[in-house]
């Protein structure tokens, strides 16, 4: 492992590093960061995924498994100061590691290939703490992909990383999609599509919807403010909506995605075991 001890922010691996906090950059280098200890974690753990790794000597000490993670995997450790990773932390409060990573290159192709049974699809999503709250609660339901549709917020974003906590590390993420290519895919491999709306959904509680979360879904979620466009809802094939039993007017957007996502993870489970041959 390539050990280098950084003294200056003006070094080549912090301007490299750096300059990722741009999406522009980032789309042109094919690279991005992952601040912190459970996402270098994650990082570390996917193959080919780190670059190099920057980290202060404290960070090092408290967190061993890191550096021998990258060791063990070729990837270079630069040690700096707390004061050259400030000028790479996009928090108030540093952790002291992060990780640049090599930015997968996964085709909605590469996706339907897979003919896959559950897909989160992001419409519009800008914020990028709920994106990655969403890749995350993706990735717990055991969704086989997070798709997000053009003008949603770029998933390599440092925050939307973060949020993710690693989970951008374990599952395929599309980003920039059109909604026609999306729905021209699902619709090939019979994929049903389901959007979330509060206002015009059937509840998840409906015994016909839990029926219907069976089968191989993906379903719409739309944006913070005002939700999904009218447009998409009307070529959905079913509307659902998170049953709401107090007083509060609604859910945000990542805890509604979760509600839906592993109402259908479950409804899923129970039918692929109903449909297993009983032993003799």
């Amino acid at each position: 492992m390539t050990r280098m001890e950084i003294t200056s922010a003006r070094s080549a691996p912090v301007g490299r590093a750096r300059r990722l906090h741009k999406r522009a950059f980032r789309e042109a280098d094919h690279r991005f960061l992952a601040e912190g200890p459970q996402a270098v974690r994650e990082a570390l753990a996917a193959p080919g995924a780190v670059i190099e790794v920057l980290a202060t000597g404290d960070a090092s000490r408290r967190h061993p498994e890191l550096p021998a993670a990258a060791a063990a995997a070729g990837v270079p450790w630069h040690t700096a100061s707390g004061a050259v990773m400030s000028e790479l932390a996009g928090t108030v409060t540093p952790q002291g590691v992060v990780a640049v990573c090599a930015m997968p290159s996964t085709t909605l192709e590469q996706v339907f290939a897979t003919r896959p049974r559950l897909i989160a699809v992001l419409a519009q999503v800008r914020d990028p703490g709920n994106a990655g709250t969403v890749i995350r609660v993706a990735d717990a339901a055991g969704a086989d992909a997070v798709v997000l549709t053009t003008a949603s917020v770029d998933p390599y974003n440092p925050k939307c990383v973060r949020a993710s906590a690693g989970s951008i590390f374990h599952l395929p993420v599309v980003a920039a999609a059109t909604f026609d290519e999306v729905l021209l895919g699902l619709r090939a491999l019979s994929i049903q599509v389901i959007a979330a709306d509060g206002a015009s959904g059937r509840s998840l509680a409906d015994p016909e919807v839990v029926t219907r979360l069976a089968a191989p879904s993906a379903w719409l979620f739309g944006n913070e403010a005002w939700g999904l466009p009218s447009e998409l809802i009307e070529v959905a094939d079913l509307v659902a909506a998170v049953p709401i039993y107090g007083a509060a007017e609604s859910l945000n957007l990542s805890t509604a995605a979760a509600v839906c996502l592993y109402a259908s993870a479950g409804a899923q489970r129970v039918a692929s075991a109903d449909a297993r041959p009983t032993p003799a």
